[in-house]
């Protein structure tokens, strides 16, 4: 799985479906579908590359399109943050819907994750900083 600059789709298991983007130092991966024990390995590896890829500082994995996780995709989600610290970089959660944020809060995870309802976070500039 090698991403050219830009966008690109692809189904991972038929449970879940991925587009991925590049945005300069950041890197999205959006879902959609039911994270589950069986299209957890698959996402797994995905996010695990896109995270060692150079110019990946910052994996935003957008779960607006997810209806169902189950653990396997919470422990995938806590190997990710755990692996994106070691790097030096970013991982966050954006779009949650409702029983996937109500799973990371029930498991008391959600606090680890710098997670937002609807859009990533988005770096201040210089000026608004000093604000």
């Amino acid at each position: 799985m090698i991403f050219a600059e830009g966008t690109n789709s692809m189904s991972l298991h038929e449970d879940i479906q991925t587009v991925s983007e590049d945005l300069g130092p950041a890197c999205r991966v959006r879902l959609t579908g039911r994270i589950t024990i069986d299209s957890s390995p698959s996402l797994r590896a995905l996010l695990l590359e896109r995270l060692k890829s150079e110019p990946c500082l910052s994996l935003i994995l957008d779960l607006s399109g997810v209806s169902y996780v189950d653990t396997s995709g919470l422990a995938i989600f806590v190997e990710t943050l755990k692996a994106a610290r070691t790097q030096g970089k970013a991982f966050h959660l954006t779009g949650l819907t409702e029983r996937p944020r109500y799973l990371l809060e029930a498991t008391r995870l959600l606090r680890l994750f710098d997670a937002t309802p609807a859009e990533p976070p988005v770096a201040k500039s210089a000026e608004e900083s000093s604000l």
